[in-house]
């Protein structure tokens, strides 16, 4: 079974690629990246071959889908501030790019497609717990961009016959998650400054939630997703249910350190919403035998991650 991941160099897409890499059932693992945000030495010691080039092209993606049997695109531009400097470097890379995925995909005859857009979709929608039902109202050029992505997804789906599934993804966090930038994700970026004994900048009060979901849990139903050749008509929640507030992350935080953290406050981040909790009901459907890695567990580990890489 040859299996692709387009940003297979990246943070969940490095990830993904050791799981594959690492499965009886699976022969070949190629990864596309175009190393925009994602690291070669991310795929070090691994069984899998990196293809560097861009989504954006269609020859490239017609040699590398030829033979596969399933895809997984993961490639994308992501984070909210960036979306809002510059929409249109967003929309190429996520809309677009997903576009050409799915034609790509198509001309090899239909390759099963598993597409991540994003828990931002959901937006100023005041509903908690997040569920697939509820309507999509997009605060970000990034959030738009990403219900492009799904719904050009399911419509290739439905009007092409492609089997296709497209999973939302809930801060994801855990092992080879970058820090060093302005638009790092929270978690790495505060354990790098945590480590440094740097001071921590939370965006607003902190009383904002995020549903936290550890690496491997992805990549264990991503995976479980390719061999099953699992799809489905609609988007698809990947968490499990947590609500944890930014305030109560650098608590655990400090407790994992064994010391108080400094804590500065900023204004909130435009395009930033309050609360992000999901609803993992169709998941479980999907998915019923997930174990859900416990938040505290993969903190612990990223942790570990961490400082063997310091």
């Amino acid at each position: 079974m040859k299996v692709v991941v387009t940003g297979g160099a990246g943070f969940i897409g490095a990830n993904l690629c050791e799981a594959l890499a690492r499965d009886d059932d699976i022969d070949e693992v190629v990864a596309v990246d175009d190393l925009s945000s994602g690291f070669a030495e991310n795929l070090d010691g691994m069984d899998v071959d990196l293809v560097v080039g861009t989504i954006l092209d269609p020859i490239l993606l017609d040699e590398v889908f030829a033979g596969a049997d399933a895809i997984v695109h993961l490639a994308a531009r992501g984070s909210v501030p960036k979306s809002v400097k510059d929409p249109l470097k967003s929309h190429e890379r996520n809309a677009t790019g997903t576009l050409r995925v799915l034609e790509a995909a198509r001309r090899a005859g239909g390759v099963h497609t598993i597409v991540s857009s994003s828990s931002s979709v959901y937006g100023a929608t005041p509903d908690l717990p997040k569920h697939e039902d509820l309507p999509t109202r997009p605060m970000s050029p990034y959030a738009v961009s990403k219900v492009a992505t799904e719904w050009y997804t399911l419509a290739y789906q439905h009007s092409y016959g492609l089997p296709t599934l497209a999973f939302r993804f809930f801060n994801v966090y855990g092992p080879r998650q970058p820090a060093g930038h302005a638009y790092a994700a929270v978690i790495p970026a505060w354990i790098a400054a945590g480590m440094k004994a740097e001071t921590l900048y939370v965006n607003g009060d902190g009383k904002q939630s995020r549903d936290f979901t550890y690496v491997d849990t992805v990549t264990w139903t991503l995976t479980q997703a390719v061999k099953r050749r699992v799809t489905h008509d609609i988007p698809v929640n990947l968490a499990f249910g947590g609500g944890t507030t930014l305030l109560e992350l650098i608590a655990r935080l400090e407790h994992a350190f064994g010391r108080s953290l400094t804590v500065e406050h900023r204004d909130p981040r435009p395009g930033d919403i309050r609360h992000s909790t999901a609803d993992p009901s169709r998941l479980f459907e999907l998915f019923p035998d997930v174990d859900p890695i416990d938040f505290d567990e993969g903190l612990a580990r990223t942790l570990a991650w961490w400082e063997a890489r310091i």
